[in-house]
């Protein structure tokens, strides 16, 4: 009888199934995206690093962010790209919650990120004053680590719940990558330990971060709308508006999916959500910064205008 109930070593993903040509049309669109996401988010990490206008907590938070952008899209896109190609295919047990796992981290990771630097910004426009003492080096590096510290291993736990499941029917995952509901789907064990963990879990990576989120932005409007100039006020807000776009699409498709569905979601309903956290939301994430911030335009301009002057003294 164990034997039939681990006889499930690899999963069937369908990917998005239909005929050749509209899958052909989304290999070339996704195989773009993913490019333009890697590129964007190593250009962020690099001029980060290497430009000093840069160094600040808030563009430090964002190339950590950026390093999330393309562990995530890495992950996932690849092997989306083989599976619009080949009109689905196989994956290992054993690499389907290897996958599972790199996304929770990056997903965690991110939430967690995004509300540092909503705290951020709080103290940049609530207390301006004290920022330079609070938002030290010291103090953003601690924040940055712990948030992956948490990423890697408050994960963890559901990860090994779901490798320990069984599967013992029809191993077809009806999704573009493992994703937690379509393994619960198919596995032939109670899964109400796992499903208890994943809601417990939501609490410390997506509620209490979004709250953080939604009390900083309380306090930063509260501020805003208190500035007598309105140059002033546009000022104050053009700082936060990049980050309030990136959280609100990612959060949004966040809750959706995982925290509260809609009843009735179909699957292709939620691929579509799914694609949009997975693939979208890293690919503008570098858009969103770097288009609409000055200090980033500056910085490229810079580093370009160096790198011909050494070329050509």
């Amino acid at each position: 009888m164990q034997n039939n109930l681990t006889a499930v070593t690899e999963f069937f993903l369908l990917g998005f199934q239909g005929s050749q040509h509209p899958r052909i049309v989304l290999f070339c669109l996704f195989i773009m995206i993913y490019c333009g996401t890697i590129c964007g988010n190593l250009l962020i990490i690099i001029l980060v690093s290497i430009s000093k206008n840069l160094h600040t907590p808030m563009y430090f938070f964002i190339s950590q962010l950026s390093i999330s952008d393309i562990l995530l899209t890495t992950d996932i896109v690849p092997n989306l790209l083989h599976l619009l190609l080949i009109n689905g295919g196989t994956i290992s047990f054993t690499g389907c919650i290897f996958q599972f796992y790199i996304f929770c981290v990056c997903e965690a990771s991110e939430c967690l990120l995004l509300a540092v630097m909503s705290y951020d910004r709080y103290v940049a426009i609530c207390n301006p004053l004290r920022y330079a003492s609070i938002m030290t080096p010291a103090c953003c590096v601690k924040l940055v680590a712990l948030c992956w510290l948490v990423g890697f291993t408050i994960t963890l736990s559901d990860n090994i719940s779901i490798s320990m499941l069984q599967f013992c029917g029809p191993n077809i995952i009806d999704h573009f990558f493992c994703d937690l509901v379509p393994l619960l789907a198919i596995s032939c064990s109670d899964t109400f330990i796992v499903q208890l963990e994943m809601y417990l879990l939501s609490f410390p990576v997506a509620i209490i971060p979004s709250i953080i989120i939604i009390t900083s932005y309380v306090n930063i409007v509260s501020a805003i709308l208190r500035i007598p100039s309105s140059t002033g006020r546009h000022k104050a807000f053009s700082t936060c508006s990049s980050h309030l776009t990136v959280v609100s699409i990612f959060y949004w498709t966040i809750f959706c999916v995982y925290i509260f569905p809609t009843k009735g979601e179909t699957m292709t309903i939620s691929k579509v959500l799914s694609l949009i956290y997975t693939v979208c939301t890293p690919f503008i994430n570098p858009i969103i910064y770097s288009l609409r911030n000055k200090d980033i335009r500056k910085a490229v301009r810079e580093t370009i205008r160096k790198h011909i002057c050494y070329n050509f003294p």
